[in-house]
């Protein structure tokens, strides 16, 4: 299979080269020894702060030539977050590579049990493998895992890395999630303060299998929610249910007023029955950490 190349930035490149990340400087300067010796290197890219930050340092070790950032289109990929990836990279001035994973083809991975992010991140490992890393003359591939996930055991895609010989500079130089958004803003990427988006399977519950149907209404009922003013928003699929979860500030005005009709309809247009609003608010891991930890502890 041929990869999708679209090519946004033409070379052309808005990150300044004499940044200083003060408290970060020899951390970011660990990441950029790092990237050195090499010539090319492939990004495994998603458009969020993690993978755009990595971007940016190997493109400002390597300079624009020296970079692919390669983003994984699937069903479980938001037509929005694939959009604001582009726009993301065009500003770094990386060309993106789009390559069609088919993780949705893998019965482990739609039986949905708290390894389906290893399967997700197999399964863009091994077509980067197989279509960008000869066609693109790449001396390596990394990605974007910060100190804090690595971590977290709530992250099966790390071993899908390992495997596939990924690597990870930021965690590798210690740079977890508070100093990952430093960086970002210091090098004025758009996406410095852009919320955590997983991908749209996440929001099935475990063991429950992930269809393009759940991800297509999950994906509309966001992208509507968003549309009433709702910057972070979850929707969990609960059969008949969509589960919303909101930031504990939006809570209140959900379910006050008109806006309380609105949001109800953003959820039953896209093809739930009932819509309810969750009253803890947004749950970082909350399908999978309670199984993991129970696993490991």
């Amino acid at each position: 299979m041929t990869p999708d190349r679209r090519r946004d930035a033409a070379g052309m490149t808005h990150l300044r080269q004499d940044v200083a990340f003060g408290p970060d400087q020899a951390r970011v300067d660990a990441v950029l020894d790092a990237l050195a010796g090499l010539t090319r290197i492939g990004v495994a890219y998603s458009g969020g702060v993690d993978s755009a930050t990595l971007l940016a340092l190997a493109t400002l070790a390597l300079g624009c030539d020296g970079v692919v950032a390669v983003l994984g289109v699937s069903p479980s990929l938001a037509s929005a977050e694939r959009a604001a990836a582009h726009e993301v990279a065009g500003f770094i001035g990386a060309p993106v590579v789009e390559v069609s994973t088919r993780e949705g083809d893998s019965p482990a991975y739609r039986a949905n049990g708290p390894d389906r992010c290893f399967h997700c991140k197999d399964e863009l490992f091994t077509r980067i493998d197989d279509e960008v890393v000869k066609a693109y003359q790449l001396d390596a591939v990394a990605y974007g895992e910060n100190a804090d996930d690595a971590q977290r055991p709530d992250r099966p895609g790390a071993r899908a890395a390992v495997n596939h010989q990924v690597l990870r500079p930021l965690a590798e130089a210690g740079l977890d999630k508070a100093a990952v958004r430093r960086v970002a803003r210091a090098l004025a990427l758009p996406c410095a303060d852009k919320p955590a988006a997983p991908c749209l399977a996440s929001r099935i519950p475990h063991f429950q299998e992930v269809s393009p149907e759940k991800l297509a209404q999950v994906e509309t009922a966001e992208a509507a929610l968003r549309g009433l003013g709702f910057r972070d928003c979850r929707v969990r699929h609960h059969g008949d249910v969509g589960r919303v979860e909101l930031l504990p500030e939006d809570l209140g005005r959900a379910v006050s007023g008109t806006l309380r009709e609105r949001v109800l309809r953003a959820v039953t247009d896209a093809g739930f029955r009932f819509a309810a609003v969750d009253l803890a608010g947004i749950q970082s891991g909350a399908f999978t950490l309670p199984l993991v930890s129970v696993r490991h502890g």
